[in-house]
């Protein structure tokens, strides 16, 4: 019986995609539960008669922060 070079490796490889698409999912659920996502001093939103254009800066730079800060917090060595 063959048996794949990386089986192991793939299983894990699976549970944590797995578990980041449980987490991905939990915050797009909950996200429409916190008013002030999107809405933050520093998100630029530009309001024309027929053009509207919407850049959530700080919001994307808060973000950055927290997952960085998770991801060395649980991929640390």
């Amino acid at each position: 019986m063959i048996q794949p070079a990386n089986g192991p490796d793939i299983g894990k490889l699976l549970i944590v995609l797995g578990g980041i698409l449980v987490i991905v999912g939990a915050a797009l659920i909950l996200s429409g539960r916190i008013p002030w996502l999107g809405r933050l001093p520093g998100d630029i939103y530009i309001q024309r008669r027929n053009f509207s254009f919407f850049f959530p800066l700080t919001t994307s730079i808060l973000l950055s922060v927290v997952l960085s800060l998770l991801l060395y917090v649980f991929f640390r060595r």
